[in-house]
């Protein structure tokens, strides 16, 4: 890894935000999936939930993403459980629904640990989502169309909160946000994404990036990863 590379790496560590994060209930087109991923990484989102339609979409959005995207995807079994493990992290969960209790989207404070729920293109957030979250907002419109596709919608919201959290501070850390475990992880499949494939498909522990972004690894280990399969 170049040291421009490692440079780029540890800064993009230095403001991730993980208490800042989206929540997709059914989403099913891979291209909206894939711009929200884009969106979310470039404001520093750390992770991403989603309650899938079908079993299939997982794939579907890998191939969509991309093989390197920066942004971890967490799936859940239901909203319920969903909701249930981002409040378990103190977050406020906000649904974009109007209602007569929805508030434009900027009056939110998003400095606060925050996931933004969007739901199906088509028919939107559940009824059974609305029930868990604990704000509905809306993005103000005065044309005739009365929604945004839904991965605009992700865009304008999370970078209201980039601007609100960019005011208060929060991309100014010394140190990331982020566990050591998970910054060795970026650090590796970042910036050796080859080796850390081999690593992966011959089963090798992740080995240490130090401070000059190099791999350190044993004799053994580097052995391991230099042996060819040969196959009969």
């Amino acid at each position: 890894m170049s040291p421009e590379r490692y440079a780029r790496i540890r800064q993009m560590l230095a403001t991730r935000q993980p208490d800042l994060t989206i929540c997709l209930e059914q989403v099913h087109k891979p291209h909206n999936v894939s711009a929200i991923i884009r969106t979310a990484d470039a404001v520093g989102v750390h992770q991403l939930h989603a309650i899938w339609p079908t079993p299939r979409m997982r794939t579907l959005v890998s191939s969509a993403a991309g093989s390197n995207s920066w942004v971890n995807i967490k799936t859940h079994p239901s909203i319920n459980q969903a909701v249930s493990h981002l409040k378990d992290q103190g977050m406020q969960i906000l649904a974009t629904h109007l209602s007569d209790r929805a508030v434009d989207f900027r009056e939110i404070d998003y400095t606060r640990p925050t996931c933004i729920l969007l739901g199906q293109e088509k028919t939107g957030i559940t009824e059974q989502a609305l029930a868990l979250a604990d704000q509905d907002i809306i993005i103000p419109m005065i044309g005739m169309v009365q929604s945004l596709n839904v991965s605009v919608a992700a865009a304008l919201i999370l970078y209201e909160a980039q601007r609100q959290r960019q005011n208060a501070g929060l991309y100014h850390r010394e140190q990331s946000a982020l566990d050591a475990q998970e910054q060795q992880r970026l650090l590796f499949e970042g910036g050796y994404p080859v080796l850390a494939n081999v690593a992966k498909r011959k089963g090798l522990p992740r080995p240490h990036i130090d401070e000059q972004g190099q791999v350190v690894a044993s004799a053994e280990w580097w052995a391991t990863m230099q042996a060819t399969t040969v196959r009969r």
